[in-house]
């Protein structure tokens, strides 16, 4: 049986690789105005709905890019907060389908107790993360203090951001994907994956560090998202211990907010030669020592 480790312990694999679609297809297309001669065929992205099925009961569907997906799975468990560790995942199989693909994933009892306790059944859409949350107090969870980070300087994020294309080939291809990038204190991209949902791609980042670097992963350096900052992507991204959230759109109000309460570096209107600076976590930590 093949198997992925990382630093948490091992997860295994299907012994035969799942045979699944491409993330883009070609369409015919006829484009109106513009260059003559216009290409007949377009890449298009694909989008499929996702199950994640833990011990045997489906928990939630999701509208991804099929690609990355035993980084998805291990990355929206962590962020969802079904499991607090990723050696809480056993194993994870990859089962496609007519109608979509099931990733099916055995977890520790304790975890999947608290999950049957949630009773949570929801059904997402591309870019929504709330769909069949059953209760308000489901919607804000409570999150621990991210550990202090410095702020990202002014030219570590604007040669984060100057690069990000470049780590984005779907994007590039079709023009419909979301990027999510890990970016050392300079400003380099280390990892990034892609998704038709902006949430979808934040939580392959977090399950591809999470299983090449274990509780290192996020100790130096920041994410680097293609969307707004939603409170969402914020509580994602202080679930798993990120301390810096750069944004290439706006921020909502709840997502300045839940910053603030996590200790969070939250910076957005990443732009060339601007970004704005919402929250400031080690300022707002010295604040509330003295």
């Amino acid at each position: 049986m093949q198997t992925l480790s990382n630093n948490q312990g091992q997860v295994a694999m299907a012994d035969t690789p799942a045979i699944i679609s491409p993330p883009m297809s070609k369409a015919r297309v006829s484009v109106r105005g513009g260059i003559e001669g216009a290409r007949s065929r377009d890449l298009i992205a694909e989008e499929v709905p996702v199950a994640m099925v833990y011990n045997g009961v489906s928990h939630a569907v999701m509208m991804a890019s099929p690609c990355d997906l035993e980084d998805f799975a291990l990355g929206f468990s962590l962020s969802e907060g079904i499991l607090q560790r990723p050696d809480q995942l056993f194993s994870i199989e990859i089962k496609p389908g007519e109608d979509g693909i099931e990733v099916d994933m055995h977890i520790a009892g304790d975890c999947y107790a608290r999950l049957r306790e949630q009773r949570r059944n929801m059904a997402g859409r591309t870019g929504c993360g709330l769909c069949g949350t059953e209760s308000l107090a489901h919607v804000v969870r409570t999150l621990e203090q991210v550990a202090p980070q410095p702020l990202p300087g002014d030219k570590a994020v604007q040669d984060a951001l100057s690069h990000l294309k470049k780590h984005q080939p779907l994007q590039l291809q079709t023009g419909a994907t979301h990027g999510a990038a890990w970016c050392d204190s300079d400003g380099r991209i280390l990892l990034a994956r892609e998704d038709v949902g902006r949430h979808n791609a934040l939580d392959k980042l977090i399950g591809a560090r999470l299983r090449e670097h274990g509780d290192q992963a996020f100790n130096e350096g920041f994410a680097l998202i293609s969307s707004r900052a939603s409170f969402e992507m914020v509580q994602k991204s202080a679930s798993v211990g990120i301390g810096s959230l750069v944004a290439v759109s706006a921020p909502t109000a709840l997502a300045i907010r839940e910053a603030e309460k996590s200790g969070m570096n939250l910076i957005g209107f990443a732009r060339p030669g601007r970004h704005v600076i919402y929250t400031c976590g080690a300022a707002t930590a010295e604040e509330k020592t003295l």
